[in-house]
């Protein structure tokens, strides 16, 4: 019996899935969860990315403790393809399961994300969260990626975006460069502010971040369908950068009606945004293929663990 293992190893939490190869089918055994991960040069990164590891495969293998794991690959947050990153990644994989180098893989998960939602042929994951980031493949197995360059850099089309721009829209409305609207003291709600001045102290903290910036977002969209003109002009415009993402992929792989899968909160759960994003990107590649994913990231870890193990035979 052959056990692979599949990580998808996120900021929040990490979940594994393990399954049974078998004459070229995958049964899964067993799935658990653990605790997310940060990047690796953070304080404690690789420390705790063993620990997610090592937490969700346990829970994944709750029900059949004494079986060892063959093969595993990985798909996690902040991970480059081809960089030292991995390499030093797959060292800690390797340390963590006690598996030969050989046996292991790290990647981005948003190549995970690809392969489990498209196994096999050409096409593009749009995804959309806290970040955002665009991938695709073509028939020749080229691919190319737009976005995904971090919070600081690069977040237009995210939750992220989108919570951001509002608040800088609830500050122009406080000094009177804005006509006012109820959406400025609903953000400020959620963030337990009653000026300005506490706004500013606010997103300062050790503790506020990207992931705290999306939870603004569906207020952002609320009021954007409400009338707020500028909430408004915020979701067109990162509606617009996701499809501007997705033409640069589709014409840099040189895709002709290409497949699209999107996935991540900001698209899946915020149904006016959504709907902007569709809009803005039929405009730009009218000819596009809205497609269903076939499987999660978890599945296309698994994908990839199988086809390190099978490159061992």
């Amino acid at each position: 019996m052959t056990l692979l293992a599949g990580f998808d190893a996120g900021q929040t939490r990490t979940r594994c899935r393990i399954s049974q190869w078998q004459n070229g089918t995958l049964q899964v055994l067993g799935e658990g969860a653990g605790p997310g991960v940060s990047h690796l040069s953070a304080p404690g990164g690789e420390a705790r990315f063993q620990r997610a590891l090592l937490e969700s495969a346990a829970a994944a293998l709750t029900h059949h403790p004494d079986v060892v794991i063959d093969f595993a690959a990985v798909g996690a947050s902040g991970i480059e393809h081809g960089t030292a990153l991995q390499q030093r990644a797959e060292r800690l994989l390797s340390d963590a399961l006690k598996l030969d180098r050989r046996a292991v893989l790290t990647t981005g998960d948003e190549r995970t994300a690809l392969r489990g939602a498209i196994s096999e042929g050409a096409g593009i994951i749009l995804i959309s969260g806290t970040g955002m980031i665009c991938l695709g493949k073509n028939g020749k197995g080229q691919e190319h990626r737009c976005g995904g360059w971090g919070w600081l850099l690069d977040g237009a089309g995210s939750a992220f975006d989108l919570g951001h721009q509002g608040l800088q829209l609830s500050l122009l409305m406080a000094d009177g460069r804005l006509p006012d609207h109820p959406m400025r003291r609903k953000l400020w709600d959620v963030l337990g502010c009653r000026s300005n001045a506490d706004v500013k102290a606010r997103v300062v903290q050790p503790d506020f971040g990207p992931a705290e910036f999306a939870a603004l977002a569906p207020v952002v969209v609320a009021s954007a369908v409400e009338g707020c003109a500028g909430a408004e002009a915020v979701l067109q415009r990162s509606a617009a950068a996701l499809a501007k993402a997705v033409t640069a992929v589709s014409h840099q792989l040189c895709l002709t009606a290409p497949l699209l899968i999107c996935q991540g909160g900001a698209v899946t759960h915020l149904e006016e945004f959504r709907d902007a994003v569709k809009r803005a990107i039929h405009r730009e590649v009218p000819d596009l293929r809205w497609g269903i994913a076939e499987g999660d990231a978890c599945d296309g870890a698994l994908l990839m663990a199988e086809d390190r193990m099978l490159r061992q035979r």
